[in-house]
């Protein structure tokens, strides 16, 4: 198996355990950045995965080092693919979420909610319902990169 889809499996591993085990006993605004956090690593990984099936298959001619410029690569060389802009979207809206200033709610409650305020004025309240969410579409795009590159017959 590629090592980045490997570092992603191990990633979404640590998010499990987060949402199922952390967050269910410790419920603080500080485990749902963790969460947040480990998505945007194992989201790294996976699409360093595609840029490095995308420069295997000459695609590209190299991979860049800078997440940002990383993402704009995989926007021009899939675009046709929809379902992938919509998982590089979300990548982007957890970056912005873990960049900008936050509020807690309910901490060591049920309900405790981390109230993000993005730069364009909108206000997320993030949850754990929400969070799970979040985490199952982390999952999703797992299945969807490691069937993107033929990853049926490496397992």
């Amino acid at each position: 198996m590629n090592p980045y889809l490997e570092d992603a499996a191990e990633e979404i591993k640590r998010v499990d355990h987060l949402v199922t085990v952390s967050l269910k006993y410790t419920r603080t605004v500080d485990v749902i950045r963790s969460v947040i956090e480990r998505i945007i690593s194992s989201y790294e990984c996976l699409i360093e995965t595609i840029l490095q099936y995308c420069k295997e298959k000459k695609r590209i001619a190299s991979v860049p080092t800078n997440p940002g410029l990383k993402v704009t690569l995989v926007q021009q060389t899939l675009k046709e693919d929809v379902q992938l802009q919509e998982y590089v979207a979300f990548y982007q809206l957890m970056r912005r979420l873990i960049r900008s200033p936050y509020d807690k709610r309910e901490e060591y409650r049920r309900h405790v909610t981390m109230i993000s305020k993005l730069e364009d004025g909108q206000v997320m309240n993030i949850d754990i319902d929400l969070l799970e969410e979040y985490f199952k579409k982390a999952k999703e795009f797992f299945k969807f990169t490691h069937a993107l590159i033929g990853g049926k017959k490496d397992e």
